[in-house]
């Protein structure tokens, strides 16, 4: 199974959620929801879930294999790396402007 397309929904620079992902696979099936968040370690990504009635939190999907989990997280982090530096840029482009 290939991810054929990863797209940023959402980004927040203030909370530890950092982002909110849509992956699709092989241009077929798609998984809304995909989370990244700043941990104590460093970035990681979280798959979409549901609270259960005892408040426990269980994932509604998940790669089967840390394998594939890994590939999903370098996948989606460098997406997500390359959102925030296209952001930075932009921003960086405005700047000039409002010290005109």
């Amino acid at each position: 199974m290939e991810i054929s397309d990863i797209v940023i929904r959402k980004l927040s620079l203030e909370s530890k959620m950092k982002a909110i992902v849509s992956i699709t696979f092989d241009q077929q099936f798609v998984v809304h929801d995909v989370k990244v968040i700043e941990g104590n370690h460093g970035l990681f990504i979280a798959m979409p879930s549901r609270r259960t009635p005892e408040g426990e939190y269980k994932d509604i999907v998940h790669p089967i294999n840390s394998a594939f989990r890994d590939q999903i997280s370098a996948q989606v982090l460098a997406k997500y790396k390359e959102a925030i530096e296209q952001l930075s840029q932009q921003v960086a482009d405005i700047a000039p402007l409002s010290e005109v």
